[in-house]
């Protein structure tokens, strides 16, 4: 996952010549995704969208979160990015999933707390995956790091809120919904910094060194 000017290229790359060159850094359109359906998602479950259906998210989870995001993850491959290609082709393959769980599975469940249950389980799983995504993300950057430990921590959060069966608006899962909008926001500044400094010109936003390097 890149998000910097800086793109390493090898003597064999050069000799490889313009069929086998890296694409364009695919970063920041995957961050952008994630950090959109993140925030709308988030936004239900902190319960403000108390004058919406509060599933705003489920079509940007197949179109944006999860195909968009699964695309970028393709194209980390292509770069020969292992840290991209593993996040954005898993998080887009979570928003598809959840969407799928959504339209397909949720309707048939008669009681809330076993909706509840599946959701803090399907979370649970994803906070083991970005555990170890989180302590390998201290090699890329500040701002990456800072994405994934705000994902942990709301992963944690909403995970803890299923079992609990809080719904949207209420306990720790509103409070997983507000720290999301903050990993949205983390997001959408990494990726606004990847945009930047991905561009010929004198903009440049600053994403801090790597943590551990």
């Amino acid at each position: 996952m890149s998000v910097n000017d800086d793109r390493i290229t090898t003597a064999g790359d050069r000799a490889a010549g313009p069929a086998l060159s890296a694409v364009a850094d695919p970063a920041p359109l995957g961050l952008a995704a994630f950090a959109l359906t993140t925030f709308l998602l988030s936004a239900a479950n902190a319960g403000w969208m108390t004058k919406a259906s509060g599933s705003a998210w489920l079509g940007y989870a197949f179109a944006y979160g999860g195909l968009a995001q699964l695309l970028a993850g393709m194209w980390e491959f292509r770069n020969k990015n292992v840290f991209g290609a593993t996040a954005f082709s898993t998080y887009g393959g979570f928003w598809i999933g959840l969407g799928l769980w959504a339209k397909l599975v949720a309707p048939g469940i008669t009681s809330p707390a076993v909706a509840s249950h599946d959701l803090g389980w399907i979370v649970l799983a994803f906070a083991i995956f970005n555990t170890y995504m989180l302590i390998a993300s201290t090699q890329v950057s500040a701002a990456v790091f800072g994405v994934f430990l705000t994902l942990e921590v709301t992963e944690i959060f909403l995970a803890i809120g299923g079992f609990k069966n809080a719904a949207p608006g209420h306990g720790l899962t509103e409070v997983g919904g507000i720290i999301g909008v903050v990993t949205a926001a983390v997001a959408w500044y990494t990726s606004a910094a990847g945009v930047a400094n991905g561009t010929a010109g004198r903009l440049r936003l600053p994403v801090g060194k790597p943590l551990i390097s």
